[in-house]
């Protein structure tokens, strides 16, 4: 049976956290707010729809997620008031942050990055599972309207559709990006008419209708469960605040607030349970419970210290400690001379072997071994289940590698050169590299990318990039000089708990030899 009552109850939460925010900033006593007023039905409409072991991907509207999905109210508070007991120690003050045992992994600002993590979650089920990812598990990402026009949005939805894999994109088409009007951004109608482009459903609901949001999603989770493949849904609402409390609304037409104020989805949710026969007593009660204790704990949240810290502090988060110990060669191990090329083939496949949950990811690196041929074999040897031709889509692979890595996998990304590796520059720098720093998540993605110059390959096939991302905290940058070293590393840098960008010189592939232990290191 449903539960309407607590339907309402999760409907009617975000909407007196965000009473209660909104009246904290006109008492100046809160500084920034990004404000959900009036589309709370989505956020709670999806999080109703899915299992608990769904992840969701969730941007800075969508509170009602994580009330929905029962995330405490005093460390919510503490998280985006910047006090003691929050989940990010005082770095963030909003949902830049996940709590995987919530399956909940927040946003960062660059707009629709998070897409393509989600397409990783959904290649973990499709690939069998893991420990905190089951087999029929689903992923639901959100995105605003003016993000749909970023790369990563095309990304996503192209790899999730060749790949079939279980992810929902909803996007949240509240009218506005920023202050600019969706109409003069984006030149359709209908984001979700996108979806033929792709090859998947493409669903439009009205975001302001918690019952409508819940049975479109639930249908799209049910369609990709039984392994359909992913589908777009647009969900029509409005914002009834600025994109954030300090930008106002002064360039919104006042007509839209008339057109909208009706529509809004707790009042109509609250009329429809009393047309079914629920007392109007029942909710007044509800309310009133509600609203007293959000207050409560808000103004605890209040009295908490603010967060106080010191550099020693900020560099011990910065990279996940290492569980691998680290095993030289024997002195009279047997050795071969071995090419460098070669030496690395023979890491990588030791790793294949090692872990099954290891999953190479690239273009061209299965059945054509790849442009240097190092992955030759590959294919055959583990299934392209494991060994993955990607579309062109540098950034959005390594978004997926990030959600593999958080599902428990060992995602290994192949740059076809390391020249293209700027087409996922914000992935490695902001997602990869940041979120150990920002919520305590190992990331144990490997990036291997073969750079340099001396083969006659030209200006776009031939840059040295490894110096940039020395400077970006939470990246370990490897460049072997040896064959023995380059073996070893790589397999040192597999099993590293944190994002190791893994660059070979292209012209020592075939042109450096050197004896190698035949064991594995």
């Amino acid at each position: 049976s449903v539960d309407r009552l607590a339907q309402y109850r999760a409907l009617r939460l975000p909407r007196a956290v965000e009473e209660k925010m909104l009246r904290l900033i006109r008492q100046n006593r809160l500084s920034k707010w990004f404000s959900g007023y009036g589309q709370e039905a989505i956020a709670v409409g999806c999080a109703l729809a899915l299992r608990e072991t769904d992840w969701v991907l969730p941007m800075h509207r969508n509170l009602g997620v994580w009330t929905t999905r029962g995330v405490e109210l005093r460390p919510l508070f503490c998280q985006l008031m910047g006090r003691e007991g929050g989940f990010t120690k005082g770095r963030d003050r909003t949902f830049h942050v996940g709590l995987p045992e919530q399956h909940i992994v927040g946003m960062i600002s660059h707009l629709a990055a998070m897409l393509p993590v989600a397409t990783g979650f959904g290649l973990a089920a499709r690939l069998g599972g893991t420990e905190n990812t089951p087999a029929d598990s689903v992923a639901l990402a959100f995105t605003g309207e003016g993000a749909t026009r970023e790369g990563d949005f095309h990304e996503a939805l192209n790899l999730a559709a060749v790949w079939k894999l279980p992810v929902i994109f909803v996007v949240e088409n509240n009218g506005y990006g920023l202050s600019t009007p969706t109409a003069d951004a984006v030149p359709v109608e209908n984001i979700a008419d996108a979806a033929a482009g792709y090859g998947m459903p493409g669903v439009i609901v009205d975001g302001n209708d918690l019952d409508a949001v819940m049975a479109t999603v639930a249908t799209a989770a049910e369609r990709a469960r039984a392994g359909e493949g992913p589908t777009l849904v647009e969900a029509k609402t409005f914002r009834m605040r600025g994109h954030e409390e300090a930008s106002g609304v002064k360039y919104v037409p006042q007509g839209l607030f008339d057109d909208w104020t009706p529509r809004d989805p707790v009042a109509r949710f609250r009329a429809r349970l009393v047309e079914e026969g629920m007392p109007e007593d029942d909710l007044d009660a509800l309310d009133a419970d509600l609203v007293a204790h959000v207050d409560a704990v808000a103004e605890w949240a209040l009295t908490q210290p603010e967060v106080v810290s010191t550099p020693e502090r900020e560099h011990a988060d910065v990279f996940a400690a290492p569980a691998l110990h680290l095993v030289a060669p024997a002195d009279d191990a047997p050795r071969s001379e071995t090419r460098f090329i070669d030496a690395l083939s023979d890491g990588l496949r030791y790793a294949m072997d090692a872990d099954e949950r290891t999953v190479l990811m690239g273009q061209d690196i299965a059945e054509y071994g790849g442009v240097f041929k190092l992955t030759a074999g590959f294919a055959e040897r583990f299934g392209t289940e494991r060994v993955r031709n990607t579309p062109i889509i540098e950034s959005g692979a390594l978004g997926a590698a990030l959600g593999l890595a958080v599902a428990g996998m060992t995602p290994i990304v192949e740059m076809q050169y390391a020249d293209f590796i700027t087409c996922g520059f914000n992935q490695i720098v902001n997602n990869l590299a940041a979120t150990h720093y920002r919520w305590g998540q190992p990331v144990n993605v490997t990036v291997r990318a073969p750079f340099g110059g001396g083969i006659g390959a030209g200006p776009f096939h031939s840059q040295s990039p490894e110096a940039w991302f020395c400077h970006v905290p939470g990246l370990k940058v490897v460049v072997p000089g040896s064959p023995e070293d380059a073996k070893g590393l790589l397999r040192a840098a597999i099993l590293d708990p944190n994002p190791v960008l893994f660059f070979e010189h292209k012209a020592l592939y075939r042109g450096l030899k050197g004896l190698v232990p035949d064991a594995d290191y």
